[in-house]
């Protein structure tokens, strides 16, 4: 057996010298990530923890430790040593607990597994056609120039826009939109996008505000960003994706980062036309869960009216807004629809009657009628919110349908706020984490199927629910009906999971 602290990086070198693992493995970080996923999993912290013995190089005050070689001194063979003797002390433990936790089905079927296929991800990267990225750069600095001026106009005057302090003296001081909006300790006020948001409909600087931030951020962080992490060697980017770090279960990447590229705003969906295949024998493809934390929601409550919309294709947000405003579907108005959506989401975070208001624009007494009305709609929901949250009472945490744990010990805090969060977790977790185990199960089944059929085509990037490929052109067929297949039959649940599919010359065009 082969024992490491990141066996995904090891994979990606030795295959870069042409060298595959056929190596039974374990992987520390993996194993500690599914025993502990809301803490650091650096070597030296769980040395720490679990053999209560310091590295060498580890300061104690650090939170994430970490092993530090000095080559000149000499004394890299008796850290690797060091480093050699940890790590096989720490594999007995680990296994142990995976074991008595009822962690290791997780832990051998989805995560270590998923190890692989990651692996293959990073070092086949994804192209980027840089001429299109200038072109978007180009139509972004045009926007941003003409927001900038529109917000000038607005305020009487010309200031820095990106300076909170600035911008608060301006619409706190000189305009006076909110008159009850305090300073900070700092000596100047909050400016943050969730203070904005709240302040949309004051005044119409604050859009043009929030949309000159959007804008700046698609620009600095992507537009004029992605180039600078294209490898010289292969020409594409390739994105560290990292699934011991976020406590969900979810992936998330990082050099650059896809999971946050901006999708609500066409200007921020057309940094998606940048992403190619780089070759002229291959689309790109795309393939999507479509709602699958609310057919989660479904299963997981057992409620009726949920399971029999999404079993008899059903629009959900429609027979929602059917039901609490008491019309037909027919006579279900985009409006009502968009506040049944809003709910129906919302719900699955915990979302409070204030909340639900804030988000709808609307009077909190609205917003508590419509979440009343909502759980007399699907009784069996609210049913399982209760439950979920009693039963993070007394083992003090919540568990996904493979098992996956989220750790909720603040659940019995006497400080209200912290226990509501905990409360949202204990509600929202197991649903968002059982999304995470059934794409990671897809993605498993779809790179066996791949390669068992040897196709050309590879899985390239993936986010949030959404999974892309590079399709040969002769494959795409075949590709579309073994993907299909593998995400919507890896697991059989009360309500079938259904995905989009869309093929183009670029991501933009194939989702």
């Amino acid at each position: 057996i082969l024992i490491s602290a990141d066996v995904k990086n090891d994979i990606i070198w030795l295959k870069r010298a042409g060298i595959k693992l056929k190596n039974d493995i374990f992987d520390i970080k993996i194993a500690h990530y599914v025993l502990h996923p809301d803490i650091s999993h650096d070597l030296g912290r769980v040395a720490l923890e679990y053999l209560n013995y310091k590295l060498s190089g580890s300061k104690k005050e650090d939170q994430q430790l970490t092993l530090q070689f000095d080559e000149e001194a000499g004394t890299e063979d008796n850290d690797f040593a060091e480093k050699t003797d940890v790590i096989f002390q720490l594999h007995e433990k680990l296994c142990d607990d995976l074991q008595q936790t009822g962690l290791l089905a997780l832990y051998n079927n989805i995560e270590m597994p998923l190890v692989f296929v990651l692996a293959d991800m990073e070092y086949e990267g994804v192209s980027i056609d840089c001429n299109e990225l200038q072109s978007i750069s180009s139509e972004l600095k045009e926007r941003i120039d003409i927001i900038e001026k529109e917000i000038y106009e607005l305020a009487h005057q010309e200031f820095n826009i990106s300076s909170p302090k600035q911008l608060g003296e301006v619409l706190f001081d000189k305009l006076k939109i909110d008159s009850n909006h305090k300073k900070t300790k700092s000596g100047q006020y909050s400016t943050s996008e969730q203070v904005l948001v709240k302040l949309e409909d004051e005044h119409p600087i604050i859009n043009k505000i929030l949309d000159y931030r959007g804008l700046k951020k698609l620009l600095t962080t992507y537009a004029e960003a992605l180039p600078s992490f294209i490898d010289p060697g292969t020409g594409k980017i390739h994105t560290h994706f990292n699934q011991a770090e976020a406590a969900t279960g979810r992936l998330s990447s990082l050099n650059p980062n896809l999971q946050n590229i901006p999708i609500r705003t066409e200007e921020g969906r057309k940094i998606r036309k940048a992403f190619v295949t780089g070759n002229d024998d291959y689309l790109f493809f795309s393939a999507d869960y479509s709602q699958v934390e609310l057919r989660l929601m479904a299963h997981l409550s057992q409620d009726k009216e949920l399971i029999h919309a999404f079993n008899h294709g059903i629009d959900v947000h429609t027979a929602t807004a059917s039901k609490i405003y008491h019309v037909t579907l027919e006579e279900v108005t985009p409006e009502m629809r968009r506040r049944a959506k809003t709910a129906n989401f919302g719900i699955i975070y915990g979302i409070s009657a204030w909340g639900l208001a804030e988000r709808l624009h609307i009077s909190r007494k609205e917003g508590k009628e419509l979440i009343d009305g909502y759980f007399d709609l699907y009784p069996g929901v609210k049913k399982y919110m209760e439950e979920s949250v009693e039963k993070a009472r007394k083992k003090e945490f919540v568990e996904t349908i493979m098992g996956r744990r989220r750790y909720l010990r603040d659940i019995n805090s006497r400080n209200a706020v912290v226990r509501g969060m905990a409360e949202r977790n204990a509600i929202n977790a197991p649903i968002q984490g059982s999304a995470a185990d059934i794409i990671k199960m897809a993605m498993i089944c779809i790179q066996k199927r791949i390669q068992e059929e040897g196709l050309m085509s590879r899985m390239i990037i993936q986010v949030h629910d959404e999974l892309n490929f590079k399709c040969h052109k002769s494959e795409q067929y075949l590709l579309k009906s073994l993907v299909t297949n593998c995400m919507e039959h890896v697991i059989k649940l009360s309500v079938p999971l259904t995905v989009s599919t869309g093929f183009g010359n670029n991501w933009y065009e194939a989702h």
